[in-house]
């Protein structure tokens, strides 16, 4: 015994709507494919993470809020790459530490 139709016209109307249920299924594929490859040409396009950088506050005059080690997620958005001596001038010069990723312990700086 089948599960599918006996006569000719539910067949043909079942091999219809297959194909465009495939068609479907294959244009579904290629849009996922294109956004995994739009995803893995992002990643390999992002620029490294930096070693050391300072969180600005609002106004650009002002000194900068803290210190942080790159890629720490307490840094907010307002932040530049700075080489190791920069990050150590700032912390000595009274900038604060990141309480979160520690870059006072990082760079061996102890107060003073």
């Amino acid at each position: 015994m089948t599960d599918l139709p006996p006569d000719l016209p539910r067949l043909r109307t079942l091999e219809t709507w297959l194909v465009l249920t495939l068609d479907r299924v294959r244009r579904q594929i290629a849009d996922a494919e294109r956004r995994e490859q739009e995803r893995r040409r992002g990643e390999q396009a992002r620029p490294p993470i930096p070693d050391w950088v300072l969180e600005g506050s609002l106004n650009r005059s002002s000194p900068p809020l803290a210190v942080h080690v790159g890629g720490c997620h307490m840094a907010g958005k307002r932040w530049k790459a700075v080489p190791q001596d920069v990050a150590r001038r700032a912390l000595a010069e009274g900038v604060d530490a990141c309480g979160h990723c520690r870059p006072d312990v990082a760079l061996g700086y102890l107060d003073g």
